[in-house]
């Protein structure tokens, strides 16, 4: 492979982004364009998994200076926890491009400028350099939304910004922190999330730190409560954008509590666990139940979304290897099978021009191509056995018995509202009696049946053949946890010298 595969993947579709914003395209070419970059791109993300062995730490690193007076560099690389992201960011966005063919040049410029600097947020192992990346992946999706999106987008772009423009404040503040102690620390500057894992925080403003550092990923993941911008962003945004939202930009920001908070902030995080660990199973219990009220099939898959995304985040907080594990491998499971269940709906709505769950029926008698991959999609979201969705959640579930039996129980049982809504809609849209909006609904053209194979089979192919992902993600999961656990032992270490009189006298 290439040495600087990595930039060529975040830079040529940015750069192919910006020129169809600028030149004047048609929308035709600008969607040709746009599927030939984001094809070239899963080529080299395919490489890429396929050379990762998985045991050496960051591969395909690339490292140059770039603000060398404050230890700012252009710093990249690939591990186990960046990997599946990366996969997902590159598998999924060729489908986009297939799909819908009526958006503007405008459209799709913005769709490869997401594409490239997420894949930029993914591979940086620099943090400020992660942070102008996480910037920038967020101005496309405004714009598709704000422009391009329903009748209630302004109000739902302005709640989506208020809620962006807060947690990057609280996290730049956050980052600027990190850097300064580093600085008093070691007297040099850097903000490499090697160098700053050696770092010794404590006291409140470490706390205040990782909060706002938390608060910043907690909106983006979204974790409850910051979720609530999501049922009128998801519902609002075009497709292609909410699919972005659901399959990729929220699995970035599980990545980044993974990749930058848990090695700068050990201490506290293992506070905090407990803490964020119910919040992840509130998320699920309190988004699987408001799915089920829903009548509009994308607001519904908002929030089971949103649910899915509770499970993983937990995953993360139950501090041991299955449960993270389980959440590395859900991140590219969920991404998958929600991704294509988003873009579903939107071959629906384009097709009929409705989406309202009481209005459809009998579509299964009529697309029965159609039925059945959504049926594999939806039985993945669920976690059927035999599918991507059942390794990863019965790893984390397995991770949160391990952790706390109370969490795992309830984690267990708040998945059976996942079946029960997901079950209970698609019943009704694709095998009640026929609705007269859904006699004229066509089936899968060839086209895009060649557009959603390669991820029905991958979606089949993680639930049978799990060991081929997990082996390039455990060893450096393993890692992570084991930083962790010598943290906390050295923790515990200090307070029994501090109170040497504080012993169990028990007999």
């Amino acid at each position: 492979m290439f040495e600087y595969a990595l930039s060529v993947m975040i830079f040529l579709p940015i750069l192919a982004g910006l020129l169809l914003l600028l030149c004047p395209v048609s929308k035709g070419a600008a969607r040709a364009i746009g599927f030939i970059i984001s094809v070239v791109i899963l080529f080299i993300g395919i490489e890429i998994f396929l050379g990762f062995s998985g045991k050496s730490g960051m591969e395909y690193v690339e490292h140059h200076s770039w603000i060398p007076s404050l230890g700012v560099n252009y710093a990249l690389g690939i591990d186990g926890i960046s990997l599946l992201v990366l996969v997902a960011a590159t598998f999924l966005f060729p489908m986009v491009f297939s799909v819908f063919k009526t958006k503007t040049k405008g459209f799709y410029g913005n769709l490869l400028l997401a594409q490239g600097a997420m894949i930029g947020a993914i591979a940086a192992t620099d943090l400020i350099l992660f942070y102008v990346f996480w910037e920038i992946m967020l101005l496309p999706i405004f714009f598709m939304i704000g422009i391009y999106g329903g009748e209630k987008r302004l109000p739902a772009t302005l709640k989506l910004t208020i809620y962006t423009i807060a947690g990057s404040l609280l996290m730049l503040a956050a980052l600027i922190y990190v850097g300064t102690s580093y600085h008093e620390q070691f007297g040099k500057w850097s903000f490499n999330i090697a160098d700053l894992s050696a770092l010794s925080l404590g006291g409140g403003f470490a706390v205040l730190a990782f909060l706002m550092f938390m608060v910043a990923f907690a909106i983006k993941i979204p974790l409850f409560p910051f979720h609530t911008w999501l049922p009128d962003g998801y519902t609002e945004a075009p497709t292609s954008a909410t699919f972005v939202l659901s399959a990729i930009m929220a699995k970035i920001g599980v990545y980044g509590v993974i990749r930058f908070v848990i090695p700068v902030f050990e201490i506290e995080f293992t506070r905090f666990a407990v803490l964020f660990s119910l919040l992840g199973v509130a998320g699920m219990m309190y988004c699987g139940l408001a799915a089920i009220a829903q009548k509009d099939m994308k607001r519904m898959l908002a929030f089971s979304s949103a649910s899915h995304m509770g499970i993983i985040a937990l995953g993360v907080f139950c501090l041991n290897v299955q449960a993270l594990a389980g959440s590395l491998f859900q991140i590219i499971a969920h991404a998958t099978s929600t991704g294509v269940l988003f873009l579903f709906v939107g071959l629906m709505e384009e097709r009929l021009e409705n989406r309202d769950i009481d209005s459809l029926g009998g579509i299964a008698y009529r697309a029965p191509v159609f039925a059945t991959f959504f049926a594999i999609a939806m039985l993945a979201s669920v976690g059927l056995p035999g599918t991507s969705g059942f390794i990863g959640e019965f790893l984390i579930i397995l991770g949160a018995i391990k952790f706390s039996s109370f969490i795992g129980f309830l984690a267990g049982t708040t998945l059976v509202i996942g079946v029960c809504y997901m079950l209970w809609m698609f019943q009704r849209v694709f095998f009640e009696k026929s609705k007269e909006s859904t006699d004229s609904f066509a089936d899968l053209t060839t086209g895009e049946i060649l557009t959603f194979v390669p991820v029905i089979l991958l979606i089949i192919g993680m639930g049978i053949f799990p060991q081929s992902f997990l082996e390039k993600i455990e060893p450096t999961a393993q890692q992570h946890i084991a930083q962790i656990s010598a943290v906390s032992q050295s923790q515990v270490a200090d307070t029994t010298v501090q109170n040497p009189g504080h012993n169990n006298h028990k007999n």
